[in-house]
């Protein structure tokens, strides 16, 4: 037995053990996609569904045998359409993957400070007001689809401007503000809600969609409560919540570029 096991440990080459690292790092990064999602339900579903065939085999309990059969052979088919939420998600996230140390941004450092600055500003204002407000930063994913369901603004950010759209019982107030390249694209956008089951029922729409738009992709969503002026940051399908003003400047700036770092914690000592 130890000579078979000296053996087998001879053949194995370099490339070998680089394989199975690779599929390791594969395999987790997978686990991590579908997590919280609907995925983790239909994967049990097929898994039982499978299970039950092999056991109606075993069993020769052919007519069933014969029915799960099909029925696996038509979900395979299907499995695109499924998944395909999981599956936008796995090619963005690999569209956003750095090479070399280096990615793609839509926005330029310089549009990054101020826009921060007038995020945290107004995310102040709106909860001291307790007015519910959803931001949306745009990162390197396109957000064009959400934000063509709003209403196209093209203006300079300002705090002021954030603060009056969210007024209540204004035209523009019930939905996202999308920010593009330094600029208000958008403002009353509808966006997605996460699917996520595990979400905390005290959680209301504007919590849930900046969950679901940053599940599906890298945007930045800020979340003032109309409930308790709780403020929130969503990010990558993860909302850290009750944030005073100070965090919500660290998170902002650990999530942009780190030469606007200085920038924007100058506007905090100033304010």
């Amino acid at each position: 037995m130890w000579v078979t096991l000296q053996q087998v440990l001879l053949e194995i080459r370099i490339l070998d053990i680089l394989e199975i690292v690779i599929l390791y790092y594969l395999f987790y990064r997978l686990i991590l996609l579908i997590r919280h999602t609907r995925a983790v339900q239909l994967i049990k579903g097929l898994a039982l569904l499978l299970g039950a065939t092999l056991l109606s085999d075993g069993l020769r309990l052919t007519t069933l045998n014969w029915i799960l059969s099909r029925a696996i052979s038509a979900l395979f088919i299907a499995i695109p359409l499924l998944f395909w939420p999981e599956l936008r998600r796995a090619l963005e996230h690999l569209g956003r993957t750095k090479f070399l140390g280096k990615s793609f941004s839509l926005m330029t450092t310089t549009d990054q400070a101020p826009v921060a600055a007038a995020v945290v500003q107004a995310a102040g204002a709106l909860s001291k007001s307790s007015t519910g407000a959803l931001i949306i930063i745009e990162r390197e994913s396109g957000l064009s689809e959400y934000s063509d369901t709003g209403v196209r603004v093209d203006a300079v950010v300002t705090a002021e401007l954030l603060a009056n759209i969210f007024v209540p019982n204004t035209p523009l107030h019930d939905g996202a503000v999308i920010i593009r390249q330094g600029r208000l694209a958008a403002a009353g956008c509808y966006l997605p809600l996460s699917s996520n089951p595990d979400i905390e029922q005290e959680l209301g729409t504007r919590h849930r969609a900046a969950l679901g738009l940053t599940e599906e992709t890298d945007a930045l969503a800020i979340v003032v409560s109309e409930e308790t002026g709780a403020i929130s940051l969503a990010l990558g399908g993860e909302l850290a919540r009750h944030l005073d003003l100070a965090e919500l400047e660290r998170r902002l700036n650990a999530a942009l570029p780190a030469n606007q770092a200085s920038t924007i914690f100058w506007w905090g000592a100033r304010s």
